[in-house]
């Protein structure tokens, strides 16, 4: 038997599963405020403040870290790969501590999950890593010759879901055609067609529509604008489009839980705004 510790970090959440084999006994969703993050110039400093609360739930529920046979991270940003399961090795915690394909949540994911399985003479992997890219040709065309659409996306929930939507009709995913979103601190939306995702919005810069933390698609003129405006530089509009966009920037919080008991208690812009983002 095979008892996993699973790690899914996300912009606003660390979610922790246990499994013997394919059987679950235990989750948790660790959730994050944006005043919490925010003391974190960049994500891969929350490593060990996120590690530390994994542990220390896993404590709390009485699972001690030495009992497990491996530990799976969801996978962050590395080169574009194929979806599947891979070894977490030192050329890609490399890659991951640098950010050197971009930094996001997911990136935690493998460097977590490897600290945690050294930890314990272990082995690591990551699964259906941000940067699966099944897209179709034409989709990469921009609209500008210099620019090229990329593939990051939840690939791991998006596919997972999109599973398990066939099984429950006894079909299989590869028949299929689906559109499938996630909803998180990003919000993705997925055309797949006969198993492969070949069109997605560029969930990681914003792209699509705006989410609980991200822009979304913006004005392109505006934008431009704004980043040769003074008022901002390169990293801060990066932020407002990442981390300080969305919910943030209109409600000062990335908690849809929150928004909710706003409009319940009759706030008319937090209602106007959430509406906005399901539109």
């Amino acid at each position: 038997m095979y008892k996993l510790l699973v790690i899914n970090p996300g912009s606003t959440s660390t979610k922790i599963g246990v499994y013997n084999d394919d059987e679950l006994i235990f989750e948790e969703t660790i959730r994050h405020s944006s005043e919490e993050l925010a003391d974190y110039e960049r994500i891969n400093q929350q490593k060990e403040f996120r590690k530390n609360l994994i542990i220390e739930t896993l404590r709390e529920n009485g699972i001690d870290t030495k009992t497990f046979t491996a530990i799976v991270g969801r996978g962050g940003l590395t080169k574009p790969i194929e979806i599947g399961t891979y070894l977490v090795n030192e050329a890609m915690l490399k890659d991951l501590r640098l950010g050197r394909m971009g930094e996001h949540a997911s990136n935690l994911g493998g460097l977590i999950a490897h600290d945690i399985a050294s930890e314990n003479q272990i082995q690591a992997y990551i699964v259906d890593p941000v940067v699966v890219d099944e897209l179709q040709d034409v989709a990469r065309i921009s609209g500008i010759k210099e620019i090229q659409r990329v593939s990051i996306f939840h690939a791991l929930n998006q596919k997972a879901v999109a599973r398990r939507y066939a099984s429950s009709i006894n079909r299989r995913y590869e028949d299929l055609n689906l559109i499938v979103v996630h909803l998180g601190g990003g919000i993705s939306v997925g055309a797949h067609e006969k198993g492969k995702v070949i069109d997605v919005a560029n969930a990681l810069d914003g792209e699509g529509p705006f989410s609980p933390e991200r822009s979304g698609s913006l004005p392109v003129g505006d934008l431009a604008r704004l980043c040769y405006s003074g008022k901002y530089t390169i990293d801060e509009i990066f932020k407002l489009i990442r981390g300080r966009g969305g919910l943030v920037s209109y409600l000062n919080t990335n908690d849809a839980r929150l928004v909710s008991e706003m409009i319940d208690n009759g706030d008319e812009y937090a209602e106007k705004i959430y509406h906005a983002m399901a539109y």
